[in-house]
């Protein structure tokens, strides 16, 4: 399976050409340094010209890709002596909802995030990052963990939304999700969520109801998907582009509107071309977010929370 996007077409091409090179230079000894040198700087042009104006629907592409880096991927790059725990104590375990205790730069924090998977099984084993009811109930168990020591709360945001099987809604996904929004209103230690891909609808904003909200440069973040709002307002999902530009879903887009309070850049061409350098640029912005709180009181914590969402959307209101 191809790992070029439709938009990168250009891009592959030239790549190809730099491969077909350095399969000759090393089956006939030609000397091709100059001309794949001069290949990669156009690439890196076509890369920059590219990424600068994607429209919303390439960024959606992008946030999707299956090569970006997933929430365990910055766990096992970012999280020392991480200890998962697992289970909502009511019905079972979620594996689309990652969570543990775990050190992150010297200090003992909460992870709590959602995994979409890298290959068919795991993407399998972890419902494509679409979160049950035990899910945010495990969410909820962690979240009161953690304050009961302590501790900062992190949650790592990537999902198309919560899962809306029959089963689900049997076992009260609307209310689970409510608590867990809930929760974080309620919590006194700081979090501070990171939207590394996805952002689907409640299923979202069920961990990212938090003091500090960052946001991956090509990450999206809405009520709802493209293909579910053009399926609303179009009758058919042939219209997601429209959709996309219309639900300002953007990193961009979401900081003007207060929203989200930073946005983290990726690396040229998107986190999936250098996944390292795209966990160390969140690595470095949670590090920085975190230590505004140290020492804040529980309730000056919580306070700023809940001051910080009633204000989203009071701009230009007289």
């Amino acid at each position: 399976m191809s790992s070029y996007l439709d938009f990168e077409k250009p891009i592959a091409e030239i790549e190809g050409k730099i491969r077909e090179l350095r399969h000759l230079s090393d089956s006939g000894g030609l000397n091709i340094v100059e001309e794949v040198a001069r290949l990669q700087g156009k690439v890196d042009r076509t890369l920059r010209q590219t990424y600068a104006r994607l429209s919303p629907w390439q960024k959606t592409l992008v946030a999707r890709h299956a090569l970006r880096p997933h929430c365990l991927d910055y766990v096992q790059a970012l999280i020392e002596d991480f200890t998962p725990l697992a289970g909502d104590r009511k019905f079972g375990e979620d594996r689309a909802v990652i969570g543990g205790l775990g050190r992150f730069r010297g200090h003992s924090i909460m992870l709590i995030g959602q995994e979409k998977g890298a290959d068919t099984e795991s993407r399998i084993k972890h419902n494509f990052g679409m979160p049950n009811p035990e899910g945010y109930r495990k969410a909820v168990r962690l979240m009161r963990l953690a304050e009961r020591f302590n501790l900062p709360v992190v949650t790592l945001v990537d999902t198309a939304g919560a899962y809306p099987g029959v089963g689900a809604e049997e076992r009260g996904q609307a209310e689970a999700i409510a608590r867990s929004i809930e929760t974080c209103v309620d919590l006194r230690v700081p979090i501070v969520s990171v939207i590394i891909g996805e952002g689907g609808s409640g299923g979202a904003i069920a961990l990212a109801t938090a003091n500090r909200i960052l946001m991956l440069e090509h990450a999206i973040y809405s009520v709802i998907s493209p293909e579910g709002c053009a399926s609303i307002l179009w009758r058919s999902a042939e219209h997601a582009q429209e959709a996309a530009e219309a639900l300002k879903l953007t990193a961009e887009d979401l900081l003007k509107l207060g929203v989200i309070d930073e946005i983290i850049p990726e690396p040229l061409g998107g986190a999936h071309r250098k996944p390292e350098d795209a966990i160390n640029a969140v690595g470095e912005a949670l590090e920085r977010a975190l230590d505004t709180f140290r020492g804040v009181p529980g309730g000056e914590v919580r306070s700023r929370r809940r001051q910080k969402f009633l204000a989203i959307g009071q701009k230009g209101l007289g």
